[in-house]
């Protein structure tokens, strides 16, 4: 933890849109079931209505459906929660349920921010609702009520602006494109590759997502999937160029990649292809530079028309729009996926710190499990740890804020609209730092605690500082604690998983007796790229691990070649006609993957032999070099670190023999 860390806002911009949505939505639900069935009911509307902040970039199609699959969830917690209200005990563990089981389908459905959370917020105030156990159709009802308006709001802009997510994403990935096209021959260019893949990655879900039942096919969407092909040929063609130049490119093709990104939505304004011949002089025209450039020009083409041909790059894509719902469940199951154990983690510690919380006698001890659930969500011990300090010292100047407009006896009116002010300012800045998030979000959700069930104004503050700060210590505790190590063990079989898959790839691609058909192509792609993307997701987590950071750490020259040898392979896969290899060659270079697959798993040093002569990649060699001897410096390493453990351990020891003799004598 640092001060930038806890104070300091990320990069990015300020999200006006969803923050005036979730004003909307509150205020507007808040103030419709509060004059139809009293302020008590209004409260769970305004929290059923964070609906709102969900599947905020996703295609209206697909949104319709799964904001109303969210909106059940909602309706289901509260129902869960209104029933558990018999007793203390029962409602905690309902809590601690609803948090794992939910952490486990977002994260098995890739449901985005804010995830799991405003479950387990409905879910804690339904049970302090009045009515208990009788009341809770009632209860499920209101939160319903106000899931739906969370759902209008959301999908306002569908008549007019049909397909502005999927517009959005595909100008989002060139724009990654273009800060890659930037970064070359600097030492960030492995990070912004990554960002990059994140951001063509998104925008194929995004446009796949669209394709759903019913789904109308038009010159414009063939536009928007021939735009979507240009994304990933010019990724692939910058990665190639980026592992092969020390030098940076001229501005002026990141800046064509930035007029590609506004001629996405404003075909009028698409670059001019005839604007990259100034650079294009003088390359071969076979050389890496020059088909970067050439995809560059060709894009532009597609760019400026209007709408595209349903055939070639316009047609259909190799795909469905989303894996089966029970195979990502299952998967989210697994052994090998971080998932369960991140469910696990959250539903035994949320349901654990609210009991521990009627242990000790808080007469609120909601509060202590839903901020155990809020700092939970950073994922690993780091994140946790300063979502915790950040949650804390939000909390108690958010209480302040708070407490100082309840002691005014406020009218109902005036409780809705601030409760939506401070939720849109929670929004506005929670991308950015969680810290300036928590004292909006407080006030917010004090605002609807005491709507819901009043209480003397001066307690509830006291009393929610002290139950923030147990929270925040019982999520750390919990991430300390519980499956710390999942990232950092589940980090070594990963990397073989996208050397398999990297193989697999070359395999196919130089051997001249297979012949790639473009389905084949495209889920050989897609496979590898989740692959990488996976990754570099396992090792971000893994190095906040405490303290498996220091065995981690050693890893990231590893991670590095690695995701460099996937990239090839891409682009290998990306080649039209790729020049094939020996038979002979193709076993030598499975016998190196192998190889270095296996001393990964043993954690030894990898013995790789001469490797086999790939004139036409040579990029391959150099990489494969490149990942045995960053495995032979981790080995290394862990055995310098295991070597020191044994002799302090062994030291250890002979202190305590001498002492127990001292003691003797």
């Amino acid at each position: 933890m640092d001060l930038k860390a806890l104070f300091g806002l990320a990069s990015g911009r300020f999200a006006w849109t969803i923050a005036a949505k979730a004003a909307i939505a509150m205020s507007s639900s808040f103030a419709l079931v509060a004059f139809l069935f009293g302020p008590a009911a209004g409260s769970l509307a305004a929290l059923g209505s964070m609906t709102v902040l969900y599947e905020k970039n996703t295609p209206y199609t697909h949104r319709a459906l799964s904001l109303g699959l969210i909106a059940l969830g909602f309706a289901a917690s509260v129902a869960i929660g209104s029933v558990a209200s018999v007793s203390l005990w029962s409602g905690a563990l309902a809590i601690g349920l609803v948090a794992g089981v939910s952490t486990w389908l977002c994260q098995s459905l890739r449901v985005d921010v804010p995830g799991p959370f405003f479950f387990v917020l409905v879910c804690a105030i339904a049970t302090i609702a009045p009515g208990g156990l009788a009341a809770a159709p009632a209860h499920t009802a209101t939160a319903a009520i106000g899931a739906a308006i969370g759902w209008l709001v959301s999908m306002v802009g569908a008549p007019f602006r049909a397909r502005h997510p999927e517009n959005r994403a595909v100008a989002e990935a060139f724009r990654q494109l273009a800060a890659l096209l930037r970064a070359i021959g600097t030492p960030r260019v492995d990070h912004v590759q990554h960002q990059a893949s994140l951001a063509v990655s998104n925008a194929w879900r995004v446009v796949l997502q669209a394709q759903t039942r019913g789904y109308r096919d038009t010159p414009d969407a063939a536009r928007l999937r021939a735009l979507l092909r240009w994304v990933s040929d010019i990724h692939l063609a910058a990665t190639e160029v980026s592992l092969a130049r020390s030098e940076p490119l001229p501005a002026v093709a990141s800046n064509f990649a930035e007029g590609l990104a506004v001629a996405v939505g404003r075909p009028l304004l698409s670059p001019d292809p005839d604007g990259l011949d100034e650079i294009r002089k003088g390359l071969r025209p076979r050389s890496l530079e020059s088909r970067l450039y050439s995809n560059l020009a060709r894009a532009a083409q597609s760019a400026r028309k209007r709408d595209h041909e349903v055939e070639g790059l316009g047609g259909k894509l190799h795909d469905r729009r989303n894996p089966p719902a029970m195979d990502s469940l299952r998967s989210g199951l697994s052994r090998k996926s971080l998932i369960r154990p991140t469910a696990l983690r959250m539903g035994i510690t949320v349901a654990a710190a609210g009991l521990l919380a009627i242990a000790l006698g808080f007469d609120r001890y909601y509060w202590v499990s839903i901020t155990a659930a809020s700092v939970l969500q950073g994922g690993n011990v780091v994140l946790t740890a300063n979502r915790s300090a950040q949650r804390a010292l939000g909390t108690v100047l958010g209480v302040v804020i708070g407490a100082g407009i309840l002691m005014t006896s406020p009218p109902l009116w005036v409780v809705i609209i601030t409760a939506a002010l401070f939720q849109a300012l929670a929004q506005l800045v929670i991308a950015r730092n969680f810290f300036y998030a928590s004292i909006a979000l407080t006030p917010m959700a004090l605002l609807v605690a005491f709507t819901a069930s009043p209480y003397p104004v001066d307690q509830l503050a006291q009393a929610r500082v002290v139950d923030s700060v147990v929270g925040a210590f019982a999520g750390i505790l919990g991430a300390l604690l519980l499956w710390r190590k999942a990232s950092a063990a589940r980090l070594p079989q990963t990397i073989v998983t996208v050397l398999g898959s990297s193989q697999a790839v070359l395999m196919e691609v130089l051997d001249p007796q297979v012949e790639i058909t473009p389905e084949r192509r495209y889920r050989l792609r897609r496979d590898l790229r989740r692959d990488l993307l996976s990754l570099r997701g396992v090792y971000d987590s893994a190095i906040g691990d405490v303290p498996r950071a220091e065995h981690t750490r050693p890893l990231w020259p590893v991670v590095i070649a690695t995701q460099r040898i996937g990239y090839l392979a891409l682009s290998a896969l990306a080649l039209e006609e790729a020049p094939p290899a020996s038979q002979i060659t193709l076993q030598r270079l499975g016998l190196a993957f192998d190889e270095l697959a296996a001393s990964l798993v043993e954690r030894r040093t990898p013995r790789l032999g001469a490797l086999p002569r790939l004139v036409d990649y040579p990029r391959i060699n150099m990489e494969l070099r490149a990942l045995s001897s960053s495995m032979r410096s981790a080995v290394a390493t862990d055995e310098r670190d295991a070597t020191a453990e044994q002799q302090l351990r062994a030291q250890r020891e002979q202190r305590r023999a001498r002492d127990e003799v001292t003691g003797d004598l």
